[in-house]
């Protein structure tokens, strides 16, 4: 059997935040720029704060059946709480998104290398 990556998006809100949560948010902002964003196992952490309320967490994991993307989605809700909680961030509506890379339609790229394989 073969290992599948699963990609997984973690969304949710900041809520409550005191003047200086956001003054921390807003100081680390460029570190957590949706033009750096990146599936990590650790997680990814975006945010506009300037903008709007919004977050996104991104997740890679892995597992060896299709059945094992329902605990690793698990994983990455907790993991995104936790790190929202460790940090005092007040949040909401935390919603998860999974997506089995092995599943994935292939790119034109893709279909066209597999041709010539």
């Amino acid at each position: 059997m073969s290992e599948r990556i699963f990609r997984i998006t973690v969304r949710g809100a900041f809520d409550g935040l005191g003047e200086e949560q956001r003054a921390e948010l807003l100081a680390r902002a460029a570190e957590h720029d949706v033009l750096r964003a990146t599936f990590t196992p650790e997680g990814h952490l975006t945010y506009d704060l300037a903008a709007r309320p919004f977050f996104t967490f991104r997740f890679v994991d892995s597992g060896e059946a299709e059945e094992d993307i329902v605990p690793a989605t698990e994983r990455a809700l907790a993991a995104a709480d936790r790190w929202l909680s460790d940090r005092g961030y007040g949040h909401k509506n935390l919603r998860a998104q999974a997506e089995d890379l092995s599943q994935a339609p292939l790119s034109k790229r893709q279909r066209r290398a597999q041709a010539a394989g």
